[in-house]
């Protein structure tokens, strides 16, 4: 696979509508061409305990950040007809047409990949677990901002062209 837009979400709370940052890097031709990172006012604007834990966001970050609508119309034609990849695809893919429903935008229908199931194909016992940072690893990107949508995004693109055929 050699043209595609690795992405990445982060949520506020457990909702999956409540996106508060997003990755995009775009690969044209196996080389990264684009790279994107947005943050978002999520929907419903709330943040749990667990979510700010984990990648460090409050509303504080967001309050002032555009809705949804606003942030897609700016990536929709960064990612116009690729394919879109993600680690756990069900995630992030669960998060974009949530997104699109709670603002009752059309879904275009993105085609999705999964590095993690590529992951499990291909390293299967070979790894200690299929987690993001272990097959960035294994295939040469160092993840050391786990949990920041580019960082993320940028290690699955990685992943993406090391394995994805």
């Amino acid at each position: 696979m050699r043209n595609f837009a690795a992405i990445d979400f982060e949520t506020a709370n457990g909702n999956r509508s409540s996106v508060c940052s997003v990755g995009v890097v775009v690969v044209r031709d196996g080389r990264v061409t684009d790279r994107c990172y947005r943050l978002i006012r999520p929907y419903p604007n709330y943040y749990s305990y667990w979510n700010t834990l984990v990648h460090g966001l409050t509303r504080a970050d967001t309050d002032s950040a555009e809705d949804f609508p606003h942030v897609w119309a700016d990536i929709a034609p960064l990612v116009a007809g690729l394919p879109l990849v993600a680690h756990n695809s069900p995630f992030d893919e669960g998060c974009l047409k949530a997104a699109f429903q709670a603002y009752g935008m059309d879904n275009p229908g993105y085609v999705f990949h999964c590095t993690c199931r590529a992951s499990r194909r291909v390293f299967g016992r070979k790894l200690p677990n299929h987690q993001l940072q272990t097959v960035a690893a294994a295939c040469g990107y160092d993840l050391t901002q786990h949990h920041h949508a580019l960082a993320d995004a940028e290690a699955c693109a990685c992943i993406a062209l090391a394995i994805l055929e």
